[in-house]
């Protein structure tokens, strides 16, 4: 039992990294309507420059190397939506699609250009597990939880208690109405990219913290997000936090049952299945961001 109750808490703590993912990619869907497929490279970014900024000739720690690196990463989805989807936007969604990939690629391989295709790590030492109840959990672990239920706090906060927060929700709602409103269209959309890359670079570093990097973890952890906001419905943020937090329990879960090389098949099957039995998520698609 303590096994299934260790492969749990692990599950628990992935799912809220992919939570942060999956946060930033329904928050665009939500007020844009479109799925960005280059979000996954801001996940990766995110984690480059926090390592870039742990190097010669900074030598930050990591948890000052993360600030500049969330903020320029904030500054590349802005560029994204400036220069690639802002012009796109009012042309064929086929358009924005094929732009989102083109994109990705380029940012992949910049990633590959700049750092090459070779894992890296932040160097950190490894500690031993803290021992509770039978379970174990390293100080790298605790952090990535707690920063990321602060980030997702800071977010529920921001979305019910400010005017911003009022104005990114009334303008997904209706667009029309919020300009009526006189709310500020390009301020909001600005917000959404801000927001959107800073969870996903947050995300990106607090993985890395715990594992390695690696050109391609932008796709891989794409996918994981694309899962989690099907299975919370699109739009939704909180369904995203809570699929998010479904896709991490169920690939640790899944180890007990299959090699652990497989257990990113499980984003994959839930992919699938969700589109097949419940496309609409299990919040259902959200007419704005909830």
């Amino acid at each position: 039992m303590e096994y299934y109750a260790q492969l749990l808490l692990n599950g628990i703590i992935a799912g809220s990294i992919y939570a942060l993912f999956a946060v930033g990619l329904t928050m665009v869907y939500g007020v844009f309507r479109f799925i960005n497929f280059a979000h996954g490279e801001l996940i990766a970014w995110g984690a480059y420059l926090a390592l870039f900024f742990t190097r010669s000739p900074f030598f930050l720690p990591i948890y000052l190397a993360a600030l500049p690196a969330l903020v320029i990463t904030a500054f590349i989805g802005l560029a994204q939506n400036r220069f690639v989807f802002e012009p796109l936007r009012h042309g064929n969604r086929i358009t924005l699609l094929i732009a989102s990939i083109g994109l990705s690629y380029f940012l992949r391989n910049a990633i590959r250009l700049i750092w090459g295709s070779d894992l890296q790590t932040y160097g950190l030492m490894p500690t031993r597990g803290i021992e509770f109840a039978g379970l174990s959990i390293t100080s790298a672990q605790i952090t990535m939880m707690a920063a990321a239920i602060l980030f997702l706090g800071i977010l529920y906060i921001m979305l019910t208690r400010t005017m911003l927060g009022k104005s990114l929700r009334a303008v997904a709602d209706n667009l029309t109405l919020a300009q009526i409103m006189g709310i500020t269209i390009k301020k909001v959309s600005v917000a959404v990219w801000v927001l959107a890359s800073f969870f996903s670079a947050a995300g990106g570093v607090l993985l890395a913290v715990d594992t390695n990097l690696e050109p391609m973890m932008g796709l891989t952890n794409l996918l994981k997000a694309f899962a989690a906001v099907l299975l919370g419905g699109a739009g939704n943020v909180w369904g995203a936090l809570l699929g998010g937090l479904i896709i991490g329990v169920a690939e640790n879960i899944s180890v007990a049952f299959i090699s652990p090389g497989y257990k990113d098949f499980i984003s994959f099957a839930l992919i699938i299945l969700m589109l097949l039995f419940r496309p609409r998520g299990i919040f259902g698609i959200a007419g704005g961001i909830r």
